[in-house]
């Protein structure tokens, strides 16, 4: 009987090591595992947007490559060059702008490569500013490069949904497109759950 009970006990503690040995190895397989590039991206796009909502010229700053060469293409169509300035630009209107709100939708995340990828979605911000209501809606594309171990937005382009009709635009431009055009679906990108 002390036999059978020593080897029960032998057989006992072989289980345990073993078990202990399996979950050691998947969480450090989970440990190791890469993240996943639009996972990465979809969290620099949040805090961007975050940092909007909250006027917060810092965290939207954090979403860019600190560089002199990145360029904004403005949604009024004028072009901000340089980090410096942009972030000096975003300084100046945060302070006085309050109660943004805004809206995101048709988000669409494509990876280029290892090192390169874009987001496209719809926007619609309203906010106050200088204590007036304000709001607009349009598109926006981000270019993103992988800098080091990070993902940053290296350059903006936003468009209007309704432009200004004394924008220069080409005559054929000024017609409003097509139903086809307009309304083609695109499908929401799922955030990750956390």
């Amino acid at each position: 009987m002390a036999n059978t009970l020593k080897n029960a006990l032998l057989i006992l503690i072989l289980i345990l090591n073993l078990a202990y040995l399996s979950a050691a190895q998947t969480k450090s397989a989970a440990g190791n595992a890469k993240p996943d590039a639009k996972s990465q991206i979809l969290e620099v796009f949040d805090r961007l947007i975050d940092g909007i909502k909250t006027s917060d010229a810092d965290k939207v700053m954090s979403a860019y490559e600190k560089s002199p060469r990145i360029q904004f293409f403005n949604n009024n169509g004028s072009i901000t060059i340089g980090w410096d300035q942009m972030a000096e630009n975003r300084r100046s209107l945060y302070s006085k702008t309050k109660n943004v709100n805004v809206e995101i939708s048709s988000l669409k995340i494509e990876i280029l490569s290892s090192t390169s990828a874009y987001l496209t979605c719809r926007w619609k911000q309203t906010q106050e500013f200088d204590g007036k209501p304000e709001s607009a809606s349009g598109r926006m594309t981000l270019i993103f490069k992988r800098i080091g171990k990070e993902w940053k937005i290296v350059h903006v382009h936003t468009s209007p949904d309704q432009p200004a009709a004394n924008r220069p635009v080409f005559p054929s431009e000024q017609q409003t497109p097509s139903q086809n055009e307009t309304t083609k679906p695109q499908p929401d990108i799922k955030k990750p759950a956390r």
